[in-house]
C-alpha cells in the first residue's frame, strides 16, 4: 500500500511534528544568533549553521532513505527539481527575513506571531489563485474570509498583548557589550 492510500491519521501526526517544531524555530534561531556573541554578524553566523542544519536534514537523511529504499537516482524531472528548489530557496529566504527582523529589534514571540499569522493567509490566496474555486471568486463562503480575517486579527492580538516578562525570571542568553563594559538588559551603564 503506497503512503497516498494508507488509511488512518499518519498525516495529521506529521502536521503536528511540523506544529511543535516550528513553534520552537523562532526562539530557538533568536537564542542562537544572539548566543554567537557577535551583535553585528551573529545573524549571518546563525544562518550559516541553519544552512549546515539543512544540510544535514534536507539532503543527508532523504539520500540516506531512498539508497535503503533501492530508489533509482534517474527519473527527476526538471519541472520537480526547479519547483522543489525553488520551495528551498524561498525557505531560506524566510528563515533569513526571520533572523533579519530578530536584529531589527524584533521579538521571537511577535516576528513568529506576524508570521504564523500571515503565511495561511498568504497560502490561502495563492493556492486559490492557482486553482480557482468552480463558480469563481464570488461562490466562496464567508467563513473562508472570516478565517482570513481571524487569523490577521489573532496574529495583531497576540503581538500587541503578548504577556510581559515576570521581573528577574528573564534571563539574558549573553552580555552585550559596549566597549569595556558589558551591559545586559535591564541595567545601567555607568
Amino acid at each position: 500500500m503506497s503512503e497516498h492510500t494508507q488509511p488512518g491519521f499518519a498525516w495529521l501526526a506529521f502536521a503536528f511534528l511540523t506544529v511543535a517544531s516550528w513553534g520552537v524555530y523562532g526562539v530557538f534561531l533568536h537564542t542562537g544568533q544572539v548566543s554567537m556573541g557577535d551583535p553585528i554578524n551573529g545573524r549571518y553566523k546563525a544562518f550559516l549553521f541553519v544552512g549546515i542544519a539543512y544540510f544535514l536534514t534536507a539532503v543527508l537523511a532523504p539520500l540516506g532513505l531512498l539508497m535503503v529504499k533501492g530508489a533509482a537516482f534517474s527519473g527527476y524531472t526538471a519541472k520537480g527539481m526547479s519547483w522543489s528548489l525553488l520551495a528551498g530557496i524561498v525557505g531560506a529566504i524566510g528563515a533569513f527575513g526571520v533572523l533579519l527582523a530578530f536584529g531589527a529589534k524584533g521579538t521571537p514571540a511577535v516576528v513568529m506571531s506576524i508570521v504564523f499569522a500571515g503565511a495561511p493567509v498568504v497560502n490561502a490566496l495563492y493556492s486559490l489563485s492557482l486553482h480557482p474555486p468552480a463558480g469563481g471568486w464570488g461562490s466562496i463562503r464567508w467563513p473562508f474570509y472570516l478565517g482570513i480575517l481571524l487569523a490577521a486579527v489573532g496574529g495583531c492580538l497576540v503581538t500587541f498583548y503578548k504577556p510581559a516578562v515576570a521581573p528577574g525570571k528573564a534571563k539574558p542568553p549573553m552580555a552585550m557589550t559596549s566597549g569595556a563594559v558589558a551591559v545586559t538588559p535591564g541595567q545601567a551603564k555607568d
